[in-house]
């Protein structure tokens, strides 16, 4: 690899991957330059630019209200208090696939899916891993024709018999006066689950591998004392520290200097969310307020993730279950495998809850 003199940029691949704080954010910023149309595929709202981002956004934006998501705490506290009490009987747990029956059932719940189809949801998410580390187009091929056919499957069902549902709702919905197309509603569906179901077991098993090593903050925790925000601030340092979220992708639409390196036109980069959130010139070590305003682990800018709020309040009540049911998340006796780019975080964390 060769680095630039900034010593934020580097050769990569196919491109350039961007790894300092202040350059990655500076391209997230940049959506004119840098282009995140870098697919052949229709990727609704994150593959889009410009007023076409805009006005998909506009329309997912309201599914993803603050109101809305709150409405779903009872539901998801269920589901979570099913999957906590199933680990707590097990005792020894890998909390990464805990987390993914979590996901499941949270996504479930939200889109109004039927229950049974948790299980298939579940060895998709592991097979789409698996594929994805391959690197082999026909695996990831065949993992996505995979989950479209679910999604047609539910997609059919809800046009022959409509439900009160959020898929039902995303069907009927007009966007610019016009109902959406079916390759615009899978995208969407797509977008708001196919990466979902994995980040968010990525996320949890980063979460309570942190939560392992550090009693104190499990105790304070404990007390029920924060609120919502105050979880959602650590959390998020907590994803900072080890940030599932590696990267995304960008295209350069003309000839620009970064970081005193000269980017041609059409070249792609990679905007490295895990490096620039350890950038030990911007951050110290684990600051939930210090670092709050610095924080790039949902992104930054036009594209910065549509499903933070949603995201945040599966990981809290997912994490004030498990504290409120335990007395003590202990190590396992093997220590956590790291995950293989480009997934962050880890594919297993052995894990210990302990009761009274």
């Amino acid at each position: 690899m060769n680095v630039c003199p900034h010593q934020g940029v580097i050769q990569y691949a196919d491109g350039w991957m961007v790894t300092s704080h202040d350059l990655v954010t500076e391209v997230a910023l940049d959506d004119q330059t840098f282009s995140s149309a870098t697919s052949r595929f229709l990727q609704i709202p994150n593959g889009l630019d410009g007023q076409d981002h805009d006005v998909f956004r506009a329309l997912i934006d309201r599914y993803l209200t603050t109101e809305r998501v709150d409405q779903l705490q009872e539901g998801f506290t269920q589901v979570a208090t099913t999957v906590v009490e199933d680990a707590v009987i097990k005792g020894d747990i890998d909390a990464v696939s805990v987390g993914a029956q979590f996901a499941v059932g949270a996504t479930t719940t939200w889109l109004g899916w039927p229950k049974e189809l948790g299980d298939e949801l579940v060895d998709w998410v592991h097979a789409n891993w698996k594929a994805t580390r391959s690197g082999q187009l026909s695996q990831t091929a065949a993992v996505a024709a995979w989950y479209n056919s679910i999604i047609d499957g539910l997609v059919n069902e809800r046009v022959a018999n409509p439900r009160d549902d959020v898929t039902t709702e995303l069907i009927n919905d007009t966007f610019l006066g016009r109902r959406l197309t079916r390759e615009e509603i899978t995208s969407i569906l797509r977008n708001w689950t196919a990466g979902d179901l994995g980040s968010m077991a990525l996320c949890i098993g980063v979460c309570m591998a942190h939560l392992a090593q550090d009693q104190p903050l499990q105790e304070e925790l404990r007390t029920g004392s924060l609120t919502v925000a105050g979880w959602h601030s650590i959390i998020d340092e907590i994803l900072r520290l080890d940030d599932p979220f590696i990267a995304n992708r960008r295209v350069a639409t003309k000839d620009v200097t970064l970081g005193g390196l000269t980017i041609r036109a059409g070249e792609r980069l990679y905007l490295n969310w895990t490096a620039a959130n350890q950038d030990d010139r911007v951050f110290g070590g684990y600051d939930p307020h210090q670092h709050a305003d610095k924080n790039l682990v949902y992104g930054i800018g036009r594209h910065v993730c549509p499903g933070r709020y949603l995201a945040s309040e599966q990981l809290r009540i997912f994490l004030t279950t498990v504290l409120s049911t335990t007395a003590a998340i202990v190590p396992g006796q093997a220590p956590p495998t790291r995950a293989q780019a480009p997934a962050g975080g880890f594919s297993q964390v052995p894990l210990r809850l302990e009761v009274d």
